[in-house]
């Protein structure tokens, strides 16, 4: 299962992604096999992956999301190069998640950005974009409500990238950006008490446009807890009932030995397991390349068994 952000539409044109997909996706599909089937489930950066579908289902008048949604496509769109690039492996494609198991349920986890309480651009931008959608009184209480709120604002960011991209992205995403801006090399929190000041002030500035709630905290722990908190906040808005949740989106993998294990269960007793990230990024790893930021890192689901994560490149 590609459990979101398979392809990268953000950093240039569809052509340009495309390209460096193909080489990546037709070997996966020979491993696979015609025997298996690999499950598509698309996330933020490629969103663009649904764009059609979505059209679709906005003029077919179809039934709400819910928790899984088939995805269709049509000859031409990016989802049917995909598939035909996964072949001879069945493909098929569903959002915004997909039941593994009657116990086990796995998502991109985008939609944690609305709840996030640190302030990463992508959650500064959510926070506005309920400003200016209709949200639902309280936040959204459904996946078309997150679509509402995030989805104009992953199409902005495609269209920039479709026509040269967003100015010094320098390899990362938006997140990442924001990140680097407030740390030193390795991962320390910058310690300028002129720069925290500004910062804090900033902070509360948005807060008091009612774009938060916010905090000021940037450290990595923080950075593990606000995605967290945020994702349980989704789980529960949505009326997840696994007892497994899958997801990855804020590319730190966990729980990992050493983790605190009362963080990634949720307080209706859901135990979280995020798949981490593919991409290594020098920002993100720091001067850790064995922390759980590294690439590599995959969910097993076992016959029976409650989901464990591996990393590839540590055996390999």
């Amino acid at each position: 299962m590609l459990l979101g952000d398979a392809l990268e539409f953000r950093h240039g044109p569809l052509r340009d992604a495309l390209a460096l997909a193909e080489p990546v996706l037709r070997p996966l599909g020979e491993a696979v096999g015609a025997a298996g089937e690999v499950v598509i489930v698309p996330g933020n950066h490629d969103h663009r992956l649904l764009r059609s579908w979505l059209e679709r289902r906005a003029s077919d008048g179809r039934p709400p999301l819910g928790l899984e949604a088939a995805v269709d496509w049509r000859d031409g769109e990016p989802l049917a190069i995909l598939a035909g690039w996964l072949g001879p492996a069945s493909v098929r494609a569903a959002y915004p998640g997909v039941w593994l198991r009657e116990d086990v349920y796995a998502t991109h986890g985008h939609y944690g950005d609305r709840h996030n309480t640190v302030p990463i651009l992508e959650r500064v931008g959510a926070g506005l974009m309920s400003r200016l959608v209709s949200e639902p009184e309280g936040g959204p209480r459904a996946a078309e409500d997150y679509e509402l709120t995030l989805g104009p604002l992953y199409a902005w960011i495609d269209n920039i990238a479709e026509w040269g991209g967003i100015r010094g992205r320098g390899g990362g995403g938006l997140q990442v950006r924001a990140w680097r801006a407030l740390q030193q090399p390795g991962g320390r929190t910058v310690r300028s008490l002129g720069v925290s000041a500004a910062f804090s002030g900033v902070v509360a500035l948005l807060n008091r446009a009612r774009l938060g709630p916010l905090e000021a905290d940037v450290s990595g722990p923080e950075l593990r807890r606000g995605g967290l908190r945020g994702f349980e906040a989704v789980l529960e808005r949505l009326g997840v009932s696994a007892r497994h949740v899958i997801f990855g989106h804020t590319h730190r993998a966990g729980p990992l030995p050493g983790d605190v294990t009362s963080e990634w269960e949720t307080s209706s007793g859901i135990s979280m397991l995020n798949t981490g990230s593919w991409v290594h990024d020098p920002g993100w790893v720091g001067e850790r390349p064995s922390g759980p930021y590294r690439p590599g890192f995959c969910a097993v689901l076992d016959d029976g068994e409650p989901p464990r994560l591996v990393n590839l490149l540590d055996s390999a």
